[in-house]
Formats: structure tokens, sequence, C-alpha cells
């Protein structure tokens, strides 16, 4: 409960915004290469997307038909199986998103 002798106050409740999603050539990505935890499998991550996990879901699923791979988009970053750095890094930049290798 909030108190206030103020009467222009107004109340913030908090209440989660949807996410915008800045268009690709204001997104700055980064790919990595991921070898720990899966079962001694490689993954390629892209970390950095800043968007709703609609468009974010929407990127990981171009990324999978483009490979020809599975993976998954959860937590902000999107995860393709196996070692296709270079083939995202393409992929992202002829899309118009900004983006580098970076560790791994």
């Amino acid at each position: 409960m909030v108190y206030s002798t103020d009467p222009d106050f107004k109340f913030d409740t908090d209440t989660p915004s949807v996410a915008e999603t800045l268009p690709p050539e204001r997104q700055e990505l980064r790919i990595w290469l991921d070898r720990k935890h899966r079962g001694g499998k490689t993954a390629t991550l892209v970390r950095g997307f800043v968007g709703s996990d609609a468009d974010l879901t929407a990127l990981a699923r171009l990324l999978k038909t483009r490979c020809g791979v599975g993976g998954s988009a959860k937590e902000g970053e999107i995860i393709i199986q196996g070692d296709h750095r270079d083939r995202i890094v393409e992929i992202l930049a002829k899309s118009g998103y900004k983006c580098k290798k970076a560790g791994g």
C-alpha cells in the first residue's frame, strides 16, 4: 500500500511492458561456440538480441532453417546445434544485423 500527500501522485504498478524489438541495423549480436554442459556436443549461441520473445523465436526459426539443423530460443539467446558460426554470421549480415564472432 502506498500513501502520498501529493494530489497529483500517480502510482506505478510496475506492470511489465512488452519489449520493443530494435530494428536489425541497431542490433549488436555476438556469435559464440559452446561445448559445455551439452554432453560433449557443440552448439552455436547467438546472444545480444533486444526484443520480444516472438521476434527472437522467429529469428531462431530462420537460422535453424537456413542451417538445416535443430536448436531453440530461450532466455534471450538462440542455440543452434553444431558449429555454424560462419554461416550464421553470413545469414545475419545479409538480414541487416550487426554481428561478430566472440569467444568460444
